[in-house]
């Protein structure tokens, strides 16, 4: 049996919900050898973030060349990239080794801070998603990469093709931002037609790294071998999970529960 592999390019969270440490987390919950190359350490918890750390692209060079040279990732996932510099920088990286990247636009914590310098969006347009397997953005995200506000369906359908011209083979928009009707709907969009996921809408404060989860669970299928399609299915229902049964950790923004698939699989 041959064990696939997936690496996140992202921040570190010291409080084990998002970033790096949510998205190992899923990729050991889906069977995968997750790795990872860390852009940047960042302080905080359930309350926020309380600084952010940069490492030097020369840090960034290292770590990606020397997993992609031994270990060379079936599927790789950005998060937290911070500066326009670093964003090019893993672009040319992607072309380099021939990655099959899956882009998290990662652009604002929970608890409201920047993760993203202003620079930095449009190198994201302009160099990364042209060479992506696939981007994942929210609602808020996809309306700074578009220029476009999203308030109706029809927007989305809208923004996922403005997304799609950009240069990526699939568009997933994430509607948690968005519930409608005690609903949240996400979309998959290969260029031809949308695919809807609904779930019903969870009200609870536990939703730290919701997107960085959803973004790693996509990556670890692809890993796997699986279609976009199917991917997209197994991280709809892994994070639907991981908000249902949270772990009520922390004041603020609590983290999801990641264990919770594999616990409910095991109980059937």
């Amino acid at each position: 049996m041959t064990i696939k592999k997936a690496l996140t390019i992202a921040g570190s969270d010291s409080g084990g919900g998002a970033g790096i440490q949510a998205d190992i987390k899923t990729f050991q919950e889906l069977g995968v050898y997750g790795m990872s190359v860390i852009t940047a350490v960042t302080a905080q918890n359930t309350l926020g973030v309380h600084g952010i750390y940069p490492l030097s692209v020369e840090a960034l060079n290292s770590q990606i060349d020397a997993v992609a040279e031994d270990l060379m990732p079936d599927a790789v996932k950005t998060g937290m990239l911070w500066s326009a510099e670093m964003i090019q920088f893993v672009a040319e990286k992607t072309v380099q080794h021939q990655l099959k990247l899956i882009v998290d636009p990662v652009m604002i914590a929970k608890g409201g801070a920047s993760l993203l310098n202003d620079d930095a969006v449009t190198a994201l347009k302009e160099h990364l998603l042209p060479v992506s397997y696939a981007v994942t953005p929210n609602l808020p995200e996809a309306e700074v990469l578009t220029g476009t506000s999203i308030q109706t369906l029809e927007d989305r359908f809208e923004a996922a093709e403005r997304l799609y011209q950009l240069g990526p083979k699939y568009v997933v928009m994430k509607g948690g931002h968005g519930p409608q009707d005690g609903l949240i709907t996400d979309l998959l969009y290969d260029g031809k037609g949308f695919i809807k996921a609904t779930n019903e809408h969870i009200d609870t404060p536990h939703t730290h790294g919701t997107g960085c989860t959803f973004a790693a669970a996509l990556t670890a299928e692809v890993a796997k071998g699986y279609s976009m399609k199917e991917a997209f299915e197994t991280a709809e229902t892994y994070v639907h999970e991981a908000i249902k049964y949270p772990l009520h950790l922390g004041a603020g923004h609590g983290p999801t529960n990641h264990f919770a698939y594999q616990q409910n699989r095991l109980k059937e």
